[in-house]
């Protein structure tokens, strides 16, 4: 992995919004129907509960990130596979926390159900995550110019 990639770089407040709203639509376009089909419910229910869950997300996106990043400079890391299967696991952990009352509640299921749909969402978008993170990072290295830091 190039170095331009793996490095730990400054995302203005308008990168990190498109960066988290690009992240989410994505997302959204792939599980809605994937969750539909192996959770047996319908695809309406399944769109609410990704957009609230990614509105959960995009916000947490934004703070996790910039807490991820600072700690990152901060330790002079770098963006290895270790670091990256960490953020990816730490994100989902915490969004897991913020979704499971909202689902249970949204679909008018029991706590475990809701535990273990959120499990699919998971399993889902670990992998979606680590991908999508490396993907940005080459696509930025290549395509965009490094913001300046103050």
């Amino acid at each position: 992995m190039s170095s331009k990639v793996s490095q730990v770089y400054h995302k203005s407040a308008k990168e990190r919004f498109f960066y988290a709203f690009l992240f989410e639509i994505l997302a959204i376009g792939i599980s809605s129907p994937l969750a539909a089909w192996v959770f047996n419910h319908k695809l309406s229910e399944m769109g609410v509960v990704s957009v609230v869950i990614a509105i959960m997300a995009l916000l947490l996106n934004m703070a996790y990130n910039t807490l991820f990043d600072y700690l990152l400079k901060k330790y002079k890391a770098s963006k290895n596979t270790r670091v990256r299967i960490l953020h990816a696991v730490g994100f989902e952990f915490t969004l897991l926390l913020m979704s499971i009352p909202f689902i249970a509640w949204y679909l008018g299921i029991g706590v475990i159900d809701a535990l273990i749909l959120d499990l699919g969402f998971i399993l889902f978008y670990l992998p979606y995550t680590y991908f999508f993170n490396l993907a940005y990072d080459v696509l930025r290295a290549k395509y965009w110019r490094p913001v300046k830091e103050a």
